[in-house]
């Protein structure tokens, strides 16, 4: 009889337990999809501006990195400066329809006192197979590893200088409104592995994510592709 009883309260407390894990497991990528609904935000409303990124950029990225709301504070404490979202071409050579999205994190670089009290939001354009595949496997230091330039604005803009045509990627920033290339050179980019291991509920790396077709894009993501796909349908080499 006590057996009994212990096992009916054993059993009682797993139940009462239950919500609980249900509740953590439920809330598990929250912020990452947040994240993904602010960058299509981003997108949107920097696509419908007049002087946004030129068509002809857009057209040969191989990928767009969005950090949204990014504070000046973060870059006064000297934490991990802004965490978004990087969204590529599928494909060997990155010239198929866009894909899944993979996590990203902005850090260091002595850009913060360039940025407003606002909230600022960052874009960035990888415009080469190489830029793209190093992203992909490890931290990469823009001007280092990864050569980097403030990107014209203008969908009409002279974009075939030397300067945007050697650079790797093209960075933007928002503030209080105003769209403009920024120089991120000396910050670094990395895969945020922790992000995507929430978004995505298991460990699956950032080159998974992006250059195997098993990994499926999140329901969240959809409308960010989709916008990405009907800007930009198609990959036009350099």
């Amino acid at each position: 009889m006590k057996i009994k009883k212990r096992w009916t309260m054993l059993m009682m407390g797993i139940l009462a337990l239950a919500p609980l894990s249900f509740a953590k497991e439920t809330d598990r990528g929250k912020t990452e999809r947040e994240r993904i609904r602010n960058a299509d935000t981003v997108v949107k409303e920097i696509l419908n501006v007049p002087d946004n990124i030129p068509q002809e950029l857009l057209d040969k990225a191989r990928c767009v990195i969005v950090m949204p709301s990014v504070l000046k504070a973060a870059f006064v404490v000297g934490g991990s400066y802004g965490r978004g979202t990087m969204v590529c071409r599928t494909g060997k050579d990155f010239s198929g329809s866009w894909g899944a999205p993979a996590m990203y994190a902005l850090e260091g670089g002595s850009f913060g006192l360039q940025i407003g009290g606002e909230a600022t939001d960052f874009v960035l354009l990888v415009m080469n197979d190489r830029g793209a595949d190093s992203l992909l496997h490890s931290k990469v230091k823009l001007g280092a590893d990864a050569s980097v330039a403030a990107g014209p604005v203008g969908r009409t803009a002279a974009a075939d200088t030397d300067a945007y045509m050697r650079s790797e990627i093209l960075s933007y920033s928002r503030a209080r409104g105003v769209f403009a290339g920024i120089s991120l050179e000396g910050s670094t980019l990395r895969p945020d592995h922790d992000a995507n291991r929430n978004l995505y509920g298991r460990s699956v790396t950032a080159a998974q994510i992006i250059k195997q077709s098993e990994v499926h894009a999140p329901a969240v993501a959809d409308d960010l592709i989709a916008r990405l796909q009907k800007s930009s349908p198609k990959l036009k080499a350099s």
